[in-house]
């Protein structure tokens, strides 16, 4: 395959990242951060950029999908980890964040003041956003190709333009951090970087860019690595690219539109500050229209897994069953639907991190379940706690014990259970003869 080829292929493999929330949190994180940006910039990169480029070659180097990888722990856990991670990148959060992120930016703005702040405006879009939706998930796959093709740039080059112009004619000076940027900037933005999802939807659309190579002739494991390792790179400069531009417009603006309730809000703001309502025009049908794309890819990528998994099911009924879930869920509003998302990622998202690091140095002790299942079993521990505090459910007896954990107050107290897990299944593994 062409260094050409693999070129587009990086920038499809970008397009299916850039969605709704690598586009609202990182202005959000701007305006909190403040002074801090650079220090909490490198700890959001490391989760929104670094961590799913390390997932997407984990599915290369397991030559199969996200259950591929979850199966080496146990089948059981396979499916379940594999649903749990599907729900949440679908119709629980990804899916209406899609929504709610194209009514934010899109809508909202262009709304008057005794309108947006009632529902009926939403309950409207979502029905009409999520019935092009299933219009177009049935038959997706020509009609995303060519929007996500012409969109993708466009939204690029339309965050491009806004970054510079801030960079040129700044909005205002950089702001005070704000809450937690106060005290723990990288530590928090580290947290942060969990919201983007970004780590599952690598182990979700990692066996579409497999596929991809295949179909291009790329079949040996050992060059399929180092086609997703140029295609990954592609992909993540213009995430990082992209988050610094946004992480830049936030902390530049909050002396002019103030502290915002969240990124989608900040960047409507921003972008009618910086280029008038014209401006706000363009970014508003961009971003409509490339959350449609990526509702579109979500709706479609669920639906296939599920039918698959429940073949009494078609594919086009479950496309149905998400895209009106969604919608009905997307009505809680963006502020409530990341509120409630955070308590879910913090559960799972240590999760899926352990399991992609692990698949990486596995063959050292031949895939033995009980080396995956040592380090699992604490990290899932601590982090169903953690998101139980995320939730507000303080459950005193453990928590009180779980804060002497090293990086506890920074919420990743979770690392070193799962680094003494992994050794002490490495010192059992000679024990167990199963390999997977």
């Amino acid at each position: 395959m062409s260094i050409q080829k693999n070129f587009v292929i990086g920038l499809m493999l970008f397009a299916l990242f850039l969605g709704a929330g690598n586009i609202i949190f990182p202005p959000l994180l701007g305006q909190m951060a403040g002074d801090d940006l650079f220090i909490s910039m490198i700890g959001f990169l490391i989760t929104g950029v670094g961590l799913p480029l390390l997932a997407i070659l984990a599915i290369a180097n397991a030559g199969g999908g996200l259950q591929t990888i979850a199966n080496r722990v146990n089948p059981v856990f396979g499916i379940a980890f594999t649903m749990i991670v599907y729900l949440a990148i679908g119709p629980f959060f990804g899916i209406p964040r899609t929504a709610t992120v194209s009514y934010e930016i899109g809508i909202a703005p262009f709304l008057p003041d005794t309108v947006a702040v009632s529902n009926w405006p939403l309950a409207v879009f979502t029905v009409v956003f999520f019935i092009i939706t299933i219009a177009l998930a049935l038959n997706p796959a020509k009609l995303v190709d060519r929007i996500g093709k012409v969109l993708t740039p466009v939204l690029f080059l339309v965050i491009g333009a806004l970054a510079v112009k801030s960079i040129v004619t700044p909005m205002g000076d950089i702001g005070q951090p704000q809450g937690d940027y106060l005290t723990k900037p990288f530590f928090r933005s580290f947290v942060e970087g969990y919201l983007t999802m970004d780590v599952i939807a690598a182990l979700v659309f990692g066996i579409v860019i497999i596929n991809t190579f295949k179909a291009e002739g790329v079949t040996g494991s050992r060059a399929q690595m180092k086609a997703m390792i140029f295609a990954g790179s592609i992909a993540a400069i213009g995430l990082a690219l992209v988050y610094i531009s946004l992480g830049y417009i936030g902390a530049t603006s909050t002396s002019v539109i103030g502290i915002q309730e969240n990124g989608g809000t900040v960047l409507a703001l921003a972008s009618k500050v910086l280029y008038g309502s014209y401006g706000s025009i363009i970014l508003a049908i961009t971003i409509i229209f490339a959350c449609l794309t990526t509702s579109i890819g979500l709706v479609s990528a669920c639906a296939q897994y599920f039918s698959e998994v429940m073949p009494r099911l078609s594919y086009k009924t479950f496309v149905f069953i998400f895209a009106i879930f969604s919608a009905l869920f997307a009505n809680v509003g963006l502020t409530q639907l990341i509120a409630i998302s955070i308590p879910v990622l913090l559960m799972i998202y240590p999760l899926a991190i352990v399991l992609v690091l692990l698949s990486f140095v596995d063959k050292w002790f031949g895939r033995k379940p009980v080396v995956y299942i040592m380090a699992l079993v604490p990290t899932a521990f601590v982090s169903i706690f953690d998101g139980l505090l995320g939730a507000s459910i303080d459950v005193k007896p453990v928590t009180s014990i779980l804060s002497n954990l090293p990086l506890y107050e920074q919420q990743i107290g979770w690392l070193v259970p799962a680094i003494v897990g992994a050794l002490i299944g490495l010192v059992l593994s000679p024990l167990f003869k199963k390999r997977i």
